[in-house]
């Protein structure tokens, strides 16, 4: 897994406050490839998918509650961060509508996604949810297709 360092390039890319993100939180900043490995370990993660701060502020002000909320539950679940070229490669697996969000997995299993910013005590209620949930198939775009037998594509 590549997973980057503190010190590398791609995390000193990041917005100051995204940075503290990472730190506070221990956080692996992602990319697309290494992701799905990453997500994929045992328990539960957090998968923070952030946007350009210019493009969207709210990027911002999640980097400063994903923190809040990992200290809140005392560190029950491990931090990923999608920065933003990553971010967007992946949206679209998880269907979320609105900039900011993140995904909570359990053993790499879709719990749900929390988009856009929201009051502090909405935050830890769906946050608790989510902990508590079954996984569930990711919404993602589209239908899922399946064949209807052995030989449906031949």
């Amino acid at each position: 897994m590549s997973t980057q360092p503190a010190h590398s390039p791609a995390h000193q890319a990041l917005h100051p406050l995204v940075q503290r993100l990472v730190l506070l939180t221990g956080a692996a900043v992602l990319d697309g490839a290494d992701c799905e490995a990453w997500a994929a370990r045992p328990g539960a993660a957090m998968l923070v998918f952030t946007e350009e701060p210019e493009r969207f502020k709210e990027t911002l002000d999640l980097a400063v509650i994903v923190p809040e909320l990992h200290a809140a539950r005392r560190g029950a679940f491990r931090v990923g961060l999608l920065p933003p070229a990553a971010a967007r490669e992946l949206a679209r697996r998880y269907g979320f509508a609105r900039w900011p969000a993140f995904v909570m997995l359990r053993d790499g299993q879709y719990l749900g996604a929390v988009d856009g910013i929201r009051d502090w005590d909405d935050y830890v209620a769906e946050l608790d949810r989510l902990l508590a949930a079954t996984p569930t198939r990711a919404p993602g775009i589209g239908v899922p297709v399946r064949a209807a037998g052995p030989s449906a594509c031949a």
